[in-house]
């Protein structure tokens, strides 16, 4: 990391009658942003864009136990404003490096910081402790003002019932898309959020560095209020073994705190990100900047890349000659596909361990696993294996030492399904158990990322996404796909990472999609599918479907093979919440753009002349003239990117495109 700290201004302030009544501004660095702290008893914070009143007068605050509440009449000891510019190294991230600059305001009393930086992208804020012994959060306030009764995009916890039972989910759902008097009171809403003021401004919230500490959901005040505030978990006094295939810990009884602390603990960064057009969103950094830096030295081991998985298709090979399913002459298939593609994994997912034992080490008889795994590494191919999460935890470093001995190259750990303080510790230790045995890991039903990828690399995915696995069984009107992609890439994807797992040969229009379990297909075009592996960040990539269907569409399969996992650069094109999306990224010499529609017919003018192409040649793929009868229709051609770099390109509904330019 390059930086330079710039020290502007440090006030040591008497401990007696000095912090009454007093107020703060901190700006951005383009000083389009302003914030402003009030700490007068109690600790407010507002913040403003351009002048535009975003967030109103909101208090933060934390109630402790065996310790001094945090933002509750203290005296300022000493105020502290400093200016940073640096870049950040980012590692297996959309782009190679990222700019670091921020005003930092950082008031300290006698056992705790408050710190607020100001980026050019939005605001963030933390509480430091400084205290002499550990100590209980009984409670966190955090709120959020809204100046206005604005639009928002908000995914509620889908599972139902009291904020006790809607605590248990696996962080999915699509968004609701209303004001912010409307929101629902009694459901819970798991963050990033979006809320979309005035003159085209767009506001998200979400966090970082959740460490130690549960997640943050959101709710309203009150009835019909435009004010938001943070809810948290309490801490798990009994946890049961349960839930699906005996793989969870259900939480059945609580302490009346949500964390306990460390004498010096950080606690997680509340951010307010802040862009003046949608577009910007798709390039927001904060979650990643704020993270603490990466906790392993040596990252040449790590790997990311495609991954041909079994569970979506349902193990659906066919015309190969042996009975397809959770057997190792299945997965050598695999693995030649995998190998004759140039696919970097495969993955074994639910179903070769013995179910509802909880034991990774009982291993289904069908299954060699050793053979496997060395069949699979004389292929060059790497073999990761799904866990649920009890399964992973009972057994963790014992399971992380045989199966990376045995030459296992990650685990996809599966059904947290909760962000208590437990569950978040979880999430630490298992990423810091499989880099001390170079194992790379893909969270799975979990909540959305939070920096785990910045501090330790080897976490190269999450899921925390309504991804495409819904196909297999849910209907349009219960889950639109189509709308979902034009809409996920703006608020989900903000926090990082989303495992999404994509890549379907089979494709429905609107009319013609149907769920299937064992025989799934996409809501959208097959252009759509394609454009998927550029507009979606994903360093651990699936293609979803059957090795059979992908040998039967060579073209296509090939083509999104090549597509890179990780980026130098990222550039976004155009686009609109809930309609569309455009995005270009760079690897090496080589462009490629994506784009998707949602479902309504789109002509697009793509202008690009950013990317420096004009004179080189681009293999596009786009939607055929017949894509909106059946999805699966088509075409390719190459060109000469002309030199005033402008392509246009007819997105068919539900529609999309991919372009590369080598």
């Amino acid at each position: 990391m390059n930086k330079k700290l710039i020290l502007l201004a440090l006030l040591a302030v008497c401990s007696i009658g000095s912090a009454v009544g007093k107020s703060y501004r901190l700006n951005s660095p383009d000083k389009n942003i302003t914030v402003e702290v009030d700490v007068d008893g109690k600790i407010h914070y507002a913040v403003s864009y351009k002048n535009q009143p975003l967030i109103n007068s909101s208090q933060i605050a934390m109630t402790n136990r065996m310790t001094k509440d945090f933002g509750n009449g203290e005296r300022i000891k000493n105020v502290k404003k400093a200016f940073h510019d640096g870049t950040v190294n980012a590692v297996f991230y959309k782009k190679a490096t990222i700019e670091d600059k921020y005003w930092e305001l950082t008031l300290g009393f006698d056992n705790y910081n408050l710190v607020f930086r100001a980026y050019n992208q939005g605001v963030a804020y933390r509480f430091e402790a400084k205290c002499k012994n550990t100590f209980q959060v009984v409670n966190e306030i955090a709120t959020f003002n809204f100046a206005k009764d604005l639009p928002s995009y908000v995914p509620y916890v889908r599972e139902k019932g009291t904020f006790a039972e809607q605590f248990a989910n696996s962080f999915e759902n699509t968004y609701t898309h209303g004001p912010l008097s409307g929101l629902n009171k009694d459901r819970l809403i798991f963050l990033p959020i979006l809320v979309e003021a005035e003159n085209g401004v767009k506001v998200a919230i979400t966090e970082s560095d959740l460490n130690d500490y549960p997640g943050m959901y959101l709710n309203p005040e009150a009835p019909k209020s435009t004010t938001l505030k943070g809810i948290f978990a309490p801490y798990p006094k009994e946890t049961v073994q349960g839930g699906t295939f005996n793989l969870e810990m259900l939480v059945r009884s609580t302490e009346d705190y949500i964390a306990q602390s460390a004498k010096d603990a950080t606690f997680p960064w509340r951010i307010i990100s802040i862009a003046e057009n949608e577009n910007e969103l798709l390039n927001d950094d904060l979650v990643y900047l704020l993270a603490a830096p990466s906790r392993i030295k040596d990252t040449a081991w790590i790997k990311p890349g495609k991954v041909a998985w079994d569970w979506w298709n349902d193990w659906g090979l066919y015309n190969v000659g042996f009975k397809a399913g959770i057997n190792t002459q299945t997965y050598k298939a695999y693995i030649d596909f995998a190998s004759k593609y140039g696919l970097e994994y495969v993955i074994m997912d639910a179903g070769w361990a013995v179910k509802n034992k909880a034991d990774l080490f009982q291993i289904v008889p069908e299954i060699d696993l050793k053979a496997i795994v060395n069949y699979a590494e004389q292929k060059h191919v790497g073999i990761i294996l799904w866990a649920g999460y009890y399964a992973f935890e009972r057994d963790m470093e014992k399971a992380c030492r045989y199966f990376s001995e045995l030459g296992v190259k990650g685990f996809k750990i599966d059904y947290l399904n909760r962000d208590d303080q437990q569950m978040v510790n979880f999430a630490y230790r298992a990423a810091e158990m499989t880099a001390k045995y170079h194992l790379l890991v893909d969270f799975h039903g979990i909540y959305k990322p939070t920096g785990l990828n910045r501090t330790f690399p080897n976490v190269v995915n999450f899921e925390g996404v309504a991804g495409q696995e819904q196909t297999k069984w849910s209907p349009i009107s219960k889950y639109d796909q189509v709308n979902y992609d034009v809409t996920v890439p703006y608020i989900r994807m903000l926090a990082g990472q989303m495992d999404y797992t994509q890549g379907a040969m089979l494709n429905g229009t609107k009319k013609t999609y149907y769920p299937s379990n064992s025989n799934p297909m996409s809501q959208g075009t097959r252009a759509h599918q394609l454009g998927m592996y550029v507009v979606f960040f994903s360093p651990l990539n699936m293609l979803c479907d059957s090795p059979t269907h992908y040998e039967q569409e060579a073209e296509c399969t090939r083509f999104i093979s090549s597509i890179p996992t990780v980026w130098d650069e990222t550039l976004p094109l155009e686009g609109k919440v809930g309609e569309y999306v455009i995005m270009a990224r760079r690897k090496g010499n080589s462009w490629y753009v994506g784009g998707l529609n949602n479902w309504k017919e789109r002509t697009v003018r793509l202008q690009l002349g950013r990317l420096h192409a004009a004179g080189r040649k681009a293999e596009i793929y786009y939607d055929g003239p017949n894509a909106e009868k059946m999805a699966q229709d088509y075409a390719k051609k190459t060109i000469s990117i002309p030199e005033d770099g402008t392509v246009e390109l007819q997105m068919a509904p539900g529609g999309g495109f991919a372009i590369a330019i080598l």
